[in-house]
């Protein structure tokens, strides 16, 4: 099945499939509102996807939670407001990413293991899954790659501990 698209910048409503794929499979698909579309940043707004409680021990996903998710077709990150199911925000959980693809009703996107944590108040930042992302072999496979996804961590980093990383969202 196939979803047609509003021009870039036009308003959203629009349902999309997300895939995200890790180590060259489907780590996770689930149904989103496609809200915005402006040729480089793709966001979508969806329910927590996965089953169950998910407890990190510095926030919990769960049943009801309500996530504004910000894919970049040129930047190798992903970032996603997460929200309880009566609007508090909890904060948001950064995925390191290649660019993301948007193409036939599916925005493509592939997990590069490195995360970041900001919690609602900013106070917490949390760089995640670093022993992951070394043991995943990235770097031997696609220096490259690995680079970029080192560079995009540290950059999400330096946004949350400045307080600017909403400006992303903007």
């Amino acid at each position: 099945m196939s979803a047609s698209f509003p021009d870039p910048g036009a308003p959203g409503g629009e349902s999309v499939a997300v895939t995200l794929t890790k180590a060259g499979r489907v780590k996770i698909r689930y149904p989103a509102e496609l809200v915005r579309d402006d040729g480089t940043r793709v966001s979508v707004r969806a329910p927590w996807a996965a089953p169950g409680v998910r407890d990190f021990g510095f926030v919990r996903f769960e049943p009801g939670d309500v996530l504004t998710e910000h894919y970049w077709r040129d930047r190798w990150f992903a970032v996603k407001e997460v929200r309880t199911g009566d609007g508090v925000l909890k904060g948001w959980y950064c995925d390191i990413t290649r660019p993301a693809v948007l193409a036939d009703g599916v925005l493509a996107v592939e997990d590069l293991d490195l995360d970041l944590w900001v919690s609602a108040d900013g106070t917490s930042v949390l760089r995640l899954d670093e022993d992951e992302f070394d043991a995943s072999g990235l770097a031997g496979r696609d220096p490259a790659a690995a680079g970029e996804a080192v560079r995009a961590l540290d950059e999400l980093e330096r946004l949350a501990r400045a307080g600017e990383l909403t400006g992303l969202l903007a």
